[in-house]
């Protein structure tokens, strides 16, 4: 009691204790799992906002596989997180980066079917599951640990497949059988599954022709409301696109394709057949993404007029033929898609022909274009080209990303460029600008054999 007869507060219960909810979640939000359990002891609020749902709705569990003692401990707190707040979870991403032997891939084995086996039985909230570069198809997974492992994901999917929107297998790289095998699981309990977002991005091992598989076109019929498809080209047939247009035609919004050289896609699509899935899902917008695909008849007979195609990426990873050329693509392909593309990344060896011109034209003619990236062997002068295109109203470039090794005779640079419009799809800057000026003067009158970097966002 004070000289007033008022009792005395204590200290600890002054500031801290009588933080606001809101302060005080938001400490929390930012702490790891250590600092919080530490945090929970300091009195009984911060207990009790140590079992606040916001704070565990999200989970991202990775593995190295590799053999660490400080990475030894990953697999303990995975299953201590699952057992003491799984019941919270709604969304949860699995990695497993590149596991180095078989003692480690069995260790994920027995982790995962605790983890699954204990999330199976205290949650029933979960909507978003992403398990990503299991590369199940190397020599590491015995055929027994990777059947265990396909058990337990199977019977997971069964039990909360009703529940989940979306569901990631990238990089899973199955059989079809046992692809078939974990997507059928989706829909155990009735007769279609209800996700309606699913990454397929090579779930399936290389080499595979699932666009001939029957078993795989009719898993993919008991979809029924995906909004958005991820998966390879050596998927895609005349049955998939008619399934989607039967099943998903009212839904589908976007399908993200890869194509890889090491993947089979030598298959014919009829062009009719995306003319009916792009007539009866009015929304759809396909994005490609080829990896070493850069010859013109190859792509020609991928790209055809009659798909919505959104984004198209194209990289070589080094790729370099002298027979090669970039032109016929860049002047005959894809103009064909100037009225629904909006995005362009590019990354191809060059050097044995300018393309500035091509590729000035391209942006001109693609008028919903807002995003261009590039690797190339460009002029100096290109950069200059497109802003001064975009300040004259000519084009609809919001973001431009060059990173160019940049040749004038005996010069050598390197040009890294990064620049974003600002309000009302204009640069924010006048052209011509001083800074791009003398930036392009240094980058021309350099002459030494080491490359320059210069870079700037706007």
């Amino acid at each position: 009691m004070d000289e007033e007869g008022q009792p005395i507060q204590p200290q600890d219960e002054s500031c801290w204790a009588t933080l606001p909810d809101v302060c005080l979640h938001r400490i929390f939000w930012w702490l790891g799992d250590k600092d919080r359990s530490r945090a929970a002891l300091v009195c009984r609020k911060w207990n009790q906002m140590m079992y606040s749902a916001d704070l565990w709705r999200y989970r991202t569990i990775t593995f190295t596989g590799r053999p660490s003692r400080v990475h030894a401990s990953e697999f303990v707190s995975a299953l201590w997180y699952v057992k003491k707040f799984g019941r919270y979870l709604e969304h949860l991403e699995i990695k497993l980066l590149h596991p180095y032997n078989a003692v480690l891939t069995k260790k994920f084995q027995v982790t995962m079917q605790s983890l699954l086996s204990c999330l199976g039985k205290r949650n029933n909230r979960l909507k978003s599951l992403s398990i990503q570069y299991l590369e199940l198809d190397r020599l590491v997974w015995r055929n027994s640990i990777r059947n265990l492992l396909m058990k337990s994901l199977s019977s997971f999917l069964k039990k909360m497949g009703k529940h989940l929107d979306y569901l990631s297998l990238k990089g899973a790289r199955l059989t079809v059988g046992q692809g078939c095998h974990i997507l059928n699981s989706l829909s155990y309990s009735r007769k279609e599954s209800v996700v309606s977002e699913l990454n397929l991005e090579d779930f399936f091992s290389h080499h595979l022709t699932v666009y001939s598989s029957p078993q795989f076109n009719k898993t993919m019929a008991t979809f029924h409301s995906l909004e958005s498809l991820s998966l390879n080209y050596n998927c895609i047939s005349d049955e998939l696109l008619e399934n989607l247009c039967e099943n998903n035609a009212g839904t589908l919004w976007t399908m993200n394709i890869k194509c890889h050289s090491h993947d089979p896609h030598e298959q014919v699509i009829w062009g009719m057949s995306w003319a009916k899935l792009a007539r009866y899902a009015t929304n759809l917008r396909v994005n490609f993404f080829f990896e070493q695909v850069m010859e013109y008849e190859r792509l020609a007979r991928i790209l055809l007029q009659e798909i919505p195609i959104r984004s198209i990426s194209l990289r070589n990873c080094s790729f370099s033929d002298p027979d090669w050329s970039m032109r016929p693509t860049l002047t005959d392909l894809l103009p064909t898609f100037r009225h629904t593309l909006q995005k362009l990344t590019f990354e191809f060896n060059n050097k044995n022909e300018s393309l500035d011109k091509e590729l000035h034209r391209l942006i001109l003619s693609c008028r919903k274009l807002f995003y261009f990236k590039i690797w190339a062997f460009l002029d100096v002068k290109f950069v200059e080209q497109i802003l001064q295109s975009q300040e004259e109203g000519r084009c609809a470039l919001r973001t431009l990303k060059v990173t160019s090794a940049l040749q004038r005779k005996k010069a050598k640079s390197t040009l890294n460029l990064t620049i974003r419009a600002s309000q009302n799809d204009t640069w924010g800057i006048p052209y011509p600008h001083p800074f791009f000026s003398s930036l392009f003067s240094l980058l021309v009158s350099h002459q030494h054999d080491t490359p320059a970097t210069a870079g700037t966002s706007m």
